[in-house]
């Protein structure tokens, strides 16, 4: 049976602990991700603890250096872990006291895992936040940088997944990225949600013992302080919202995806992927797999799941904080490392893109110029109605002369009722205009 010697908690047991229930109940091989943050946490509460008079200065600087050591010792792989090291907060407070003795005893003074892991928790996803804004901008420059650059592409436009309307290749770039600059804007506000400390609160009912929550906001620059010590260690909706944030981006990242899939088919030959994102057959040696784009898409159901899951969680939980909340953290590193490969996958992508001209010109067709004659007898007086009810036999003689001029058939184009003969509008959409246009 494990030992609870040395656990923050084990005060009132005698008992020890089940080794099923010890592993079942440890969370460090995942939140020991947290120990740089940790680290800064707790340096901050050593300061506000000796401003109010409950350590000295001695005290203090024995405990900053001994801090110093431990984030020494994590940053070049050289911490060791502890068995009864339940969490990073033990691991890291043992240490301590490994280092420097009975003083690192006085640490924890006031200070409950309640508000010390959401501390942490929120550091980190400050830090992250920025990470993943800075990967985010990244992308959008170089979808920016693409359509600039071929603005003058033209090929169909898609709606229901048929022909519609010819667009440029630079107008379908920038719809997506519009949506992620939408993204790149909700994180923002993300981030600066998160940026508020709890720190101070205590497990529940804050912390009497005069530590300055100002100065702790100051030293770990937080942006506010929480008002409610209850809800400042129970809330996770900032976990929710970067959990929501990270699937709605990655609903956009898919939809980029299957876009660029089908456009990179022979049946569309649009696109093709770059080698360096693409992966080939085991069996078809002629096969070019896009396996990046395929992930992309994938992915994106792993993140929703994570945050469902979390949504379960919080939906049933009593007031202030319980263990359930342990779960929150798993969700946010896998998809804090899934938003920061796909981001960066995605730029890779877009980046070395080979965009096929002459396919996309072939694509278009004169029918699809229907929507502008409707467009036309609008200007010239017509009503919405009536030009959609003469547009479609001019569209119907496009596609006859789009059969017709392969065989070298000749073929009349009668002028639609309402368009005056000398109308170069007109004459603009005879088969061999549009077709020397589009085609």
């Amino acid at each position: 049976m494990a030992s609870e010697s040395g656990k923050l908690w084990g005060g009132r047991f005698v008992g020890a602990v089940d080794p099923i229930m010890e592993k079942f109940n440890s969370s460090i091989t995942y939140d020991r991700n947290l120990w740089e943050v940790d680290v800064q946490g707790s340096k901050a509460y050593s300061r506000g603890l000796e401003k109010a008079g409950l350590l000295t200065k001695a005290e203090m600087d024995q405990i900053l250096r001994g801090l110093d050591k431990v984030a020494e010792e994590w940053a070049q792989g050289t911490f060791k872990l502890n068995p009864n090291d339940e969490d990073i907060h033990t691991a890291n407070e043992r240490r301590l006291k490994e280092l420097i003795g009975e003083t690192a005893g006085k640490l924890h003074t006031g200070r409950s895992r309640n508000d010390q892991v959401v501390t942490d928790l929120r550091l980190w996803m400050r830090q992250n936040c920025s990470t993943l804004s800075a990967l985010l901008w990244e992308l959008i420059k170089t979808m920016v940088d693409r359509a600039e650059a071929e603005r003058d592409i033209l090929f169909p436009g898609y709606t229901h997944l048929q022909r519609a309307q010819p667009i440029r290749w630079s107008h379908w770039i920038l719809s997506h990225t519009m949506a992620l600059t939408r993204d790149s804007e909700r994180l923002l506000e993300v981030q600066k949600r998160i940026n508020v400390l709890p720190l101070g609160s205590g497990a529940i009912a804050g912390n009497p013992l005069g530590v300055d929550r100002e100065l702790l906001r100051a030293v770990l620059n937080f942006g506010a302080i929480t008002v409610n010590s209850m809800d400042a260690t129970s809330e996770r909706d900032f976990v929710a919202e970067f959990l929501f944030w990270a699937s709605l981006c990655m609903t956009h990242l898919s939809r980029m995806a299957e876009d660029l899939i089908l456009y990179g088919t022979k049946e569309f030959s649009f696109v093709q992927l770059s080698d360096a994102y693409s992966t080939g057959s085991s069996l078809m040696p002629q096969k070019k797999n896009p396996d990046s784009l395929e992930l992309i898409r994938s992915k994106a159901g792993r993140v929703f799941g994570r945050c469902a899951g979390l949504l379960m969680t919080l939906k049933g939980l009593p007031s202030t904080y319980n263990k359930d909340l342990q779960e929150d953290k798993e969700a946010v590193f896998e998809v804090s490392d899934t938003m920061s490969a796909v981001l960066q996958v995605a730029t890779g992508v877009i980046s070395t893109l080979q965009v096929n001209r002459e396919n996309m010109a072939r694509a278009l067709s004169p029918d699809m110029l229907a929507t502008d004659l409707a467009y036309y007898l609008v200007r010239k007086g017509g009503t919405q109605a009536a030009s959609q009810r003469c547009a479609p036999p001019g569209t119907r003689r496009c596609h006859f002369a789009r059969l017709m001029r392969p065989l070298g058939k000749p073929c009349s184009w009668p002028r639609p009722k309402g368009l005056p003969s000398t109308s170069c509008h007109y004459r603009s959409y005879r088969p061999s205009a549009v077709c020397s246009r589009v085609m």
